[in-house]
């Protein structure tokens, strides 16, 4: 069975009754608690719907292409070659060779980026790409953006390990106890990019050049994100603003963990060639980004919950 034969016999989310077009959107709880529940209830109910749908964008991703898994690899070697010409260019100016170290770290925080960007790349337009079914059937719409987010998680996780390889068999990065962060950072930021994918895909049908805005933050977003560089390079100041940006923490804390092996409860202070020292991290980063990873996302699945009813309107 299909994607849209399961759709048209899909249980409504409240009674059990098959789904009639015609059938006016079922009344929404009152209360946020309620609202929340309602919201998980329906995405448990729907989880064979959601797998399909990625399993569907997974075929539709590799069907027919040459390089087939090959792709997911792409992306994060483009990011790192181009970081890799950048710093070569830095080291030039600046007489100071260039370390392997610095090269493991823009490639842990290369593989986060790109994870983000083809998650939004794809989710923008992940409801009005979907008109047929969004205007006809009724399901939690959710599940767009988040197969969108998910089929791009899988992608990275084949990119993160080709990656991981050269990290540890050619780059020199060992082992440690503060890998164990990296899980942690992973979560977070697959919530980052969920609640950004839920708002974009909802403010992109009511308003269609936010797939242009996207275009843009992924084009030149990575030159506001401390991907090629590390954020101490522009001073005590510039450090703290650069780490104001939500994903810098969670970039930083892999690239700490991984490469750098640095405990993240701890704080970290850097001394320029010049003798000024600067944070380079302090442990209220990572609770700046869980703030913003945990209400963020739910705040905009909340919205996205909220406008989901009135989405066929405007598509």
């Amino acid at each position: 069975m299909n994607t849209a034969e399961q759709l048209k016999t899909a249980p409504n989310a409240r009674n059990g009754l098959p789904e009639n077009p015609d059938t006016p959107a079922p009344k929404r709880p009152e209360g946020l608690s309620a609202t929340l529940r309602e919201m998980i209830r329906e995405l448990v109910q729907y989880r064979e719907l959601l797998g399909q749908m990625i399993l569907r964008d997974i075929r539709i991703r590799y069907k027919q292409a040459i390089m087939g898994f090959g792709w997911a690899v792409l992306m994060p070697v483009v990011i790192v070659g181009a970081g890799f010409l950048v710093k070569y260019a830095m080291a030039q100016i600046s007489g100071k060779p260039l370390e392997a170290a610095s090269l493991s770290g823009m490639t842990v925080k290369a593989l986060g980026w790109a994870f983000f960007i083809g998650a939004l790349g794809f989710a923008t337009n992940s409801l009005t790409s979907n008109i047929a079914l969004v205007t006809k059937i009724y399901f939690p719409r959710e599940v767009f953006p988040l197969s969108a987010v998910l089929t791009q998680a899988f992608d990275s996780l084949i990119g993160s390990t080709v990656l991981g390889m050269l990290l540890f068999l050619f780059l020199g990065v060992g082992l440690s106890l503060q890998l164990l962060w990296v899980p942690l950072l992973i979560v977070m930021l697959i919530l980052m990019t969920t609640g950004a994918a839920l708002f974009l895909s909802c403010a992109n049908v009511f308003f269609r050049d936010v797939k242009y805005l996207v275009q843009v933050v992924i084009t030149f977003g990575i030159f506001f994100t401390p991907v090629f560089y590390e954020p101490q390079f522009f001073g005590p100041k510039g450090c703290l603003v650069m780490m104001l940006n939500p994903l810098s923490p969670l970039l930083e804390g892999l690239r700490l963990a991984v490469v750098e092996q640095h405990n993240l409860l701890e704080t970290l202070v850097v001394t320029t060639d010049a003798g000024q020292e600067i944070f380079a991290w302090q442990p209220w980063y990572l609770l700046y980004a869980a703030a913003w990873s945990i209400f963020g996302s739910i705040g905009a699945w909340l919205m996205f919950h909220k406008l989901e009813f009135v989405y066929a309107e405007y598509i």
